[in-house]
């Protein structure tokens, strides 16, 4: 332990032992804000991840139907075919607190056209790929709100994690250490304090007996 430079008196040991009480209290609190915050990052990176590996699987989808696509219409054909979509999704953001932790959440309202084209001059690779392109584009949002939440939770966690270090493994045991030593300091002041009045006691009491002894060896002669 390092040298503690701190005044060993009772006021001192009172106020050391209200922190200690405060930071355990602390890591307390934290320890369960720090579990609360694992839970729910676990639970939203499976989240996120099962719906990131199905966008993946929709978008390898849409990419191989708009390349068979291109090979049965061209991609002049299939350009001119994608012009033809005008709506879109629109976006909404807001922000709800979990632990302290500011989580985005994301409303989309309305959803591109299931058929924004004529089919008459089409291909059926180009319906399948359109059809995954829309899925995917409903899926976005709430990916993107997932992905968030992952990053924000998990920074939290870091550094809730850290705060828990601190106070299990350096403040708390400093507090503790602290206290040790003026309470030893305080005890070895109080022997030394018992030892002076002993010494002081019996050194009173020969005075006392000396001088009662010289009080009768002067009456005796005066006699």
């Amino acid at each position: 332990m390092p040298q503690v430079n701190i005044a060993p008196t009772r006021t001192n040991l009172i106020r050391l032992k209200k922190e200690l009480r405060f930071a355990k209290e602390g890591y307390e609190i934290l320890d369960r804000k720090r579990e609360a915050l694992t839970g729910e990052l676990v639970r939203v990176a499976k989240e996120a991840d099962a719906l990131q590996k199905e966008v993946w699987a929709l978008l390898e989808t849409a990419y191989d139907a708009m390349e068979k696509a291109r090979l049965v219409m061209g991609s002049d054909h299939v350009e001119w075919a994608s012009l033809a979509v005008d709506k879109t999704v629109d976006v909404h953001l807001r922000l709800r607190g979990i632990m302290g932790v500011a989580i985005p959440e994301i409303e989309a309202r309305g959803e591109p056209p299931k058929l924004p084209y004529s089919p008459g001059d089409t291909s059926a690779a180009l319906d399948e790929a359109s059809d995954a392109f829309r899925e995917v584009l409903l899926r976005i949002p709430q990916l993107s709100m997932l992905t968030a939440a992952v990053w924000r939770l998990a920074n939290e966690l870091r550094k809730t994690q850290r705060r828990v270090n601190a106070l299990q493994h350096i403040f708390i045991p400093q507090y503790k250490h602290q206290i040790e030593f003026i309470v030893s300091s305080l005890e070895e002041r109080e022997r030394e304090e018992t030892f002076r009045l002993k010494w002081l006691k019996t050194k009173m009491t020969k005075q006392a007996s000396a001088a009662v002894s010289n009080g009768h060896e002067s009456g005796k002669t005066s006699v």
